[in-house]
């Protein structure tokens, strides 16, 4: 991911989270499609690693899914500060839906704008 975004200046789109209800079969389909590689993290999430990526580091992840609605990826950004993107998320009309939590990659949080969208915010511990 992508770590050279900072809260206070326009940010932009880190990571894409693409559900799946079958995730040896979506591993197969994207690898074979795109030639995308995954870093497993087990049997509910995969990490993408696509071209463009160096190393380790991921464009998006497979997130296994009992259903998969036609409302598309998930789409996380990145801030230098999640305190205060939550509150700047709040303040401009967003709602906070699930977090601050901790994950393997450090904490994020979930909003849904007005519009009722669900979008995440994440950064390093």
């Amino acid at each position: 991911m992508a770590r050279h975004h900072q809260h206070g200046i326009p940010m932009s789109i880190d990571y894409v989270e693409i559900s799946v209800t079958d995730m040896a079969a979506a591993r197969e389909f994207y690898g074979a499609a795109f030639g995308w590689e995954f870093n497993s993290y087990g049997d509910g999430y995969s990490g993408i690693r696509t071209a463009a990526e160096e190393g380790a580091a991921e464009a998006g992840g497979l997130v296994l899914a009992d259903e998969v609605t036609r409302g598309g990826p998930f789409v996380l950004l990145y801030s230098d500060d999640l305190n205060a993107t939550a509150a700047a998320v709040t303040d401009a009309g967003g709602e906070i839906v699930d977090g601050p939590y901790e994950f393997p990659g450090g904490r994020r949080f979930h909003f849904v704008d007005p519009s009722g969208n669900e979008l995440g915010v994440w950064a390093e511990q």
